[in-house]
């Protein structure tokens, strides 16, 4: 049986006088996500997901927590699930940056590609990546209505027939929902990284550390902040210096891992690493502080060590 669904394509429905409700679905936060991706998954914003859980800018997720997520009652989803894609490896890509990019999972890569965990990028390799479903929000036109103006303001609307099961055959159309901009899902990631790593100021540094009971050595500092926002970094800091994106230093941005030789004689490689805060400020654990502390970038001991920057993703 076909279903015929109409979509309205404008920006007045505020006139219409069809009555819809408001409600709020219950989310349990799961390891990695976002207060985006969240948004994003219920077809709201999330200002909207803060001001129904009372949370502030900057406030960290917690595994678990049950999160009131308000949707709209009368919006109906279709799922449609999109042919797997190709994906030739390049240069400084990771499994999380590929999977980021296509929104999908780095287990769902691993899964279709056979990989194992320990198992290395071969540049120029192809991958098979499997897309996440996407929703089509669709309004379902009620038959009875007694707004002559409604019924007009229709009839003069585009409208599109979809049979079920074969939206994807038909090759006519191609719909997403609203997403939350990148800009804002970098800038809520940033603040999430730099948030988590000010909790630990003053922490103590034990060298070889992993975490246990609070104390850190540089490397497990940064690793211990990045894997609670679902990115699993390598243990040492000279193999963390080699994962995620080159960056430039006038670009650093908030989260970015900051790299040096702090080697009496300077042997020439990395042997510490920092979060960059902004401001020409990074935070880390101090062999020499002996706990976790900021610090200037322009402080000559570290301007002068300086060996880079990198952007896990």
């Amino acid at each position: 049986m076909k279903k015929i669904y109409t979509i309205l394509l404008t920006l007045s429905l505020a006139t219409i006088t069809a009555k819809s409700s408001t409600h709020t679905v219950k989310h349990t936060i799961k390891k990695g996500e976002t207060l985006s991706a969240i948004a994003r998954k219920h077809h709201t914003t999330i200002a909207k997901v803060r001001q129904a859980n009372g949370l502030k800018k900057g406030a960290i997720l917690r595994l678990g927590k049950v999160l009131k997520v308000p949707t709209d009652a009368y919006v109906s989803d279709v799922n449609v699930s999109p042919k797997p894609k190709k994906y030739v490896i390049k240069k400084g890509d990771t499994l999380s940056s590929i999977a980021l990019k296509h929104h999908t999972s780095v287990t769902k890569i691993r899964k279709a590609n056979g990989l194992k965990k320990s198992e290395m990028l071969k540049i120029g390799r192809l991958l098979t990546v499997p897309q996440n479903k996407q929703s089509i929000k669709l309004a379902k036109v009620k038959k009875k209505t007694s707004n002559k103006k409604l019924l007009a303001s229709l009839s003069s609307l585009d409208t599109i027939s979809l049979e079920e099961n074969k939206a994807e055959e038909r090759g006519t159309f191609k719909f997403r929902d609203i997403f939350v901009s990148k800009k804002d899902e970098t800038s809520d990631k940033c603040q999430r990284i730099t948030t988590l790593a000010k909790t630990k100021l003053g922490k103590k540094y034990v060298w070889g550390a992993s975490g246990h009971k609070n104390t850190y050595d540089c490397s497990s500092f940064t690793k211990y902040v990045y894997k609670n926002i679902g990115v699993t970094l390598p243990r040492t800091s000279i193999n963390q210096s080699k994962f995620g994106k080159y960056v430039k230093r006038d670009e650093l941005q908030k989260g970015d891992l900051v790299f040096f030789d702090t080697s009496k004689r300077r042997k020439g490689y990395v042997n510490h690493v920092g979060i960059y805060l902004g401001d020409n400020k990074f935070i880390h654990a101090s062999s020499a502080k002996k706990k976790v502390v900021i610090t200037s970038l322009s402080k000559n001991f570290y301007s002068n060590r300086y060996k880079g920057a990198r952007r896990p993703s």
